[in-house]
């Protein structure tokens, strides 16, 4: 009798002593489920099992089958709890930002015969991208490993991998800028936020939070500064040809002086790491996010207006810049710099208006982006399953709004806002959900990660394990 016949004849604790079961599918096991009265024992006491107390024939295990309620590699929780990939409610969040994109750009941004700014301008404008780019920070800490950052080669490797995302994000940046842009590019400025953000992995979560304090409090000042000394918003949305004849003034733009320039708003970057560092996926967190957020921005909006209304910042304004009116002061507040503020005082700091980059600003911005992100954590543990189509435009936010400008650049949409706005939004959602059923990431955001985690496995490969030592089988 060869050694595979007796595999096959016996069951795995009835081998022979000192032999051992060859590699491979284990025979069909009988499991006993149990009496079933009196004639269930009797028929044990015999050794003849009968109807009454059954046996089933358990499967062999299967590796690539998943247990019963577990959560494969590629799903998500409905729940907004955390899987081995994602949390949804952060997926939600990030589509509700791509959303608030949109709008600012195609919506109406005044309404009446005053002109006074419309709902969704006060809601989104500036808001949006700083939800954007808090986002991205939480997905930084992700990557390198969340609540416990990776060390060693792990963590040598998403640095590596956070290196070249950089790059390619900025790369894409510049190739979108080619087209004729109606509206500013974020994407160029992240690249250079994911390049500063690089050594701030290392840090904890106090470290964190103290270095968006510094970046919103300090950075502000900086930019304040170079405005009279840097060229500002010369290019809008420079493209290659810019930054190589005029690497100087492209640097500064994206740098300091820009729509969204890098080192003030490493304040978002830096808070969404600090948060992708908590356990995102508790309910106290989730509370305490809004909680939290919501005294950041009551903060950073009172405080302003309370200097405007109360303690004569207006009339200090005027002094200093003479060619000003009352009406460009609050149209700065209520709408933002036409490109940039003013450089006669730092007390234009003082302001928060929408893209103004002021300390109060920014901490207003990042106090709305806790309240979103705590919200829609909240609301994707309740009826997640609604929230499905937004998680999935979340998932792919590079290609929609990658998308979402080239679609600009060719479609006016001036005429008809509200209608080329909900078109955007739906076919965006249709469009989220069938490739995410079928392909699981979106295009672009593939390439990313296939082109960051190529290199960074080719610069710091992973460390292969000893192969095992196998013992001998002896008889005894």
């Amino acid at each position: 009798m060869t050694q595979q016949s007796v595999n096959d004849d016996v069951v795995e604790g009835d081998l022979p002593l000192g032999q051992r079961p060859q590699p491979g599918r284990r025979p069909p096991r009988e499991v006993w489920l149990g009496d079933r009265g009196d004639e269930g024992r009797t028929a044990a006491e015999s050794g003849l099992w009968t109807h009454a107390t059954p046996v089933v024939t358990a499967p062999p295990r299967s590796t690539s089958a998943p247990r019963h309620g577990a959560v494969t590699r590629n799903e998500t929780s409905a729940d907004g709890r955390r899987t081995k990939r994602r949390i949804m409610g952060v997926d939600v969040a990030r589509g509700f930002a791509l959303i608030g994109m949109i709008a600012v750009h195609v919506l109406p941004a005044t309404h009446g015969v005053d002109e006074e700014p419309t709902l969704q301008w006060s809601l989104f404008a500036g808001h949006s991208a700083a939800l954007f780019a808090t986002l991205a920070g939480v997905s930084l800490a992700f990557m390198t490993g969340g609540r416990h950052p990776r060390k060693g080669r792990e963590g040598h490797r998403a640095r590596v991998s956070i290196l070249v995302r950089a790059i390619v994000l900025f790369l894409i940046g510049m190739t979108i800028n080619l087209l004729d842009l109606p509206v500013y590019n974020i994407l160029i400025y992240y690249g250079l936020m994911f390049l500063v953000a690089i050594p701030f992995t290392l840090m904890t979560v106090r470290w964190l939070l103290a270095s968006s304090v510094f970046f919103a409090v300090v950075m502000p000042f900086v930019m304040q500064w170079s405005l009279s000394v840097l060229p500002a918003h010369v290019y809008g949305n420079p493209s290659y040809a810019e930054l190589f004849t005029d690497p100087g003034a492209v640097l500064a733009e994206l740098f300091l002086t820009g729509t969204y320039p890098a080192l003030p708003w490493m304040t978002f970057i830096c808070l969404g790491m600090a948060l992708g560092r908590l356990p995102l996926s508790r309910d106290r967190v989730q509370v305490l996010l809004v909680i939290v957020g919501a005294v950041v921005a009551a903060i950073g909006w009172g405080v302003s207006l309370l200097m405007l209304w109360r303690f004569d910042l207006e009339d200090a304004l005027l002094q200093a810049t003479p060619w000003m009116t009352w009406e460009d002061v609050w149209t700065i507040q209520a709408f933002g710099p036409d490109p940039q503020m003013p450089n006669t005082t730092n007390l234009w700091l003082l302001l928060s208006g929408p893209h103004t980059n002021t300390p109060f600003a920014l901490f207003k911005s990042a106090g709305m982006a806790m309240i979103a992100l705590g919200i829609f954590l909240l609301l994707s543990r309740v009826i997640g399953k609604w929230l499905t189509w937004l998680g999935a435009m979340g998932s792919m936010t590079l290609t929609l709004y990658v998308s979402h400008l080239v679609f600009l650049s060719f479609v006016w949409t001036d005429g008809t806002p509200w209608f080329w706005y909900f078109v955007q939004i739906a076919v965006a959602a249709l469009f989220a959900v069938a490739w995410q059923k079928a392909l699981g990431n979106g295009p672009l955001e593939r390439l990313v990660t296939k082109v960051s985690k190529g290199v960074a496995a080719a610069v710091v490969p992973v460390k292969k394990a000893p192969p095992r030592r196998r013992a001998a089988t002896r008889a005894r």
